[in-house]
């Protein structure tokens, strides 16, 4: 193989996004703390010390409950959140370090998918004005009738049409405000795409034509997502790799084969015993945790999983588990790994 090729190959096999310990605190501020609670300040930590690394055309799935900080996560990559430590590399470049004028250049290269289809749009401008926005910040079109070509293009391509331009977004139903906060996203012809729970607000049946539609459009563009829910089925469908985040922490990492089909945590234990079995339904136990997602103003000491642990021991109380290998690409942090327990054995049925 050629110089060329040898460098080709190593392009392709580098992550092209690299998180490396990254964390995100937010803090009330003194003078309002002092009003609410008499203390000096409220901090609280969303993100603590998050690594994992995407390579370029996969799709890492982001799961865990709401609260856990898999948003924050998102928008900290991204740097829509500044963050508290650890570097963000996307494609060999350090974005944390990065001056405005650099980041606003590669935000034409990173993007996001909002939750919500309404909030995210401006009721006040057409859908060539919020999806032409970027072309205009961008300078990537040289004139009026080059920006409505452009913007008609990307429109057409999420399943508009091109007369759907001049309305505005309260015209439309949620599946379609959706489509055109897909096409604002993609009308700079990005890489990285962080889809923040793109689904989790449309009916069913909406879902699965906005999950098809981005799986068509990364094959047509060679997109690379990061891909957060709190459903662990549109996970599973979509996902090469899986991050399971708790409380601020990925607590299992891996193949989204390796991770559903043999979860090592038990907190991911926990989140696939409620994914409902068709053929052999009442066959697996229903793990049920008990209390709700501690405050991430005063975290659990030791593993923060354990205080709704069925699990836990006094270790889990003291000290917090440290990451191991449990196989190949396969990671998770639990201070039992190796004894061999689940919460998922099966029942016999009654």
């Amino acid at each position: 193989m050629s110089d060329t090729g040898n460098a080709a190959a190593r392009d392709t096999d580098a992550p092209l996004l690299s998180v490396e310990g990254l964390s995100k605190t937010y803090s009330s501020g003194r003078r309002l703390a002092d009003r609410l609670t008499g203390r000096a300040e409220i901090r609280v930590q969303a993100v603590k010390e998050v690594s994992f690394s995407i390579r370029r055309g996969e799709i890492m799935g982001l799961i865990g409950e709401s609260g856990c900080g898999k948003s924050t996560l998102g928008r900290t990559i991204l740097r829509l959140h500044e963050p508290t430590a650890g570097r963000v590399i996307f494609d060999g470049a350090d974005v944390t370090a990065l001056s405005d004028d650099q980041m606003k250049a590669m935000r034409r290269r990173m993007q996001i998918i909002f939750q919500d289809p309404y909030a995210s749009l401006n009721p006040r401008r057409t859908v060539e004005e919020i999806v032409g926005l970027p072309l205009r910040l961008h300078g990537l079109a040289s004139g009026r009738e080059d920006l409505r070509a452009k913007t008609a293009a990307i429109v057409e391509k999420v399943g508009l049409k091109s007369a759907h331009l001049d309305r505005y977004p309260h015209q439309f139903s949620g599946g379609q405000r959706q489509r055109i906060g897909i096409a604002r996203a993609l009308v700079s012809h990005p890489e990285f795409i962080v889809c923040d729970e793109p689904v989790s607000a449309l009916d069913v049946s909406i879902q699965a034509q906005i999950i098809q539609l981005l799986t068509e459009l990364k094959q047509e563009m060679g997109l690379t997502y990061l891909f957060i829910s709190h459903d662990i089925s549109v996970i599973g469908y979509l996902s090469d790799r899986v991050a399971v985040m708790y409380l601020g922490e990925i607590v299992e990492l891996g193949s989204a084969e390796a991770v559903l089909s043999n979860p090592r945590h038990p907190y991911t234990q926990s989140l696939m015993s409620a994914v409902p079995e068709v053929d052999r339904p009442g066959h697996r136990n229903r793990v049920r945790l008990s209390g709700d997602l501690p405050s991430p103003i005063a975290p659990p000491p030791g593993c923060r999983f354990h205080t709704r642990c069925p699990l836990a021991i006094d270790i889990c109380r003291r000290e917090a588990p440290k990451v191991e290998t449990v196989g190949p690409g396969h990671t998770a942090a639990c201070h039992r790994l190796h004894e061999n327990l689940s919460l998922l054995e099966e029942e016999e049925p009654a």
